[in-house]
């Protein structure tokens, strides 16, 4: 628990233009959501298990809820923090299981999974530990941008 750092105007281009309050509506019937509804959403959307997830929004986003492992609670602040206008995420989730945590690790221009794995594990083919921890807000280990935030995982 705590406050983890992302680098504001890099990531994921969520909420539309940065000026907007609400996203507008999909469809002319639906209510327009504001972006703590659409950082909820992303939660959802890429199926990361949390029950009673909170999510406030004013400086920084505050998250809350439960999960049973330190990755699922990982994974859900770097959804929110890998979010082009988000520059802190203030992390109050509950760990029911909790395991060894991951260490973060900012993209810098010239990395690949590949990189960073020499860097931290001394071995360039270890990049699939990188790519497997975060899953599924990677979709291919090819695609990383500089400014993300990635999870690091401890090696078993």
């Amino acid at each position: 628990m705590g406050l983890i750092s992302f680098i504001k105007g890099a990531g994921k281009k969520l909420f539309g233009k940065k000026e907007e309050k609400v996203v507008a509506p999909t469809t002319p019937t639906a209510a327009p959501k504001t972006k703590t509804e659409l950082l909820k959403d992303e939660v959802a959307r890429l199926g990361i298990p949390v029950s009673g997830l909170n999510v406030e929004m004013s400086e920084m986003v505050t998250v809350s809820g439960e999960t049973a492992t330190n990755a699922d609670r990982e994974k859900i602040i770097l959804a929110m923090g890998n979010i082009d206008c988000v520059g802190c995420v203030e992390d109050n989730i509950k760990v029911t299981n909790p395991e060894p945590e991951a260490t973060f690790h900012v993209v810098q221009s010239g990395d690949s999974l590949s990189v960073i794995a020499k860097k931290v594990y001394g071995d360039p083919m270890k990049y699939t530990a990188i790519f497997e921890a975060n899953k599924p807000m990677l979709e291919h280990p090819d695609k990383i941008y500089p400014g993300q935030t990635l999870r690091i995982p401890p090696l078993a």
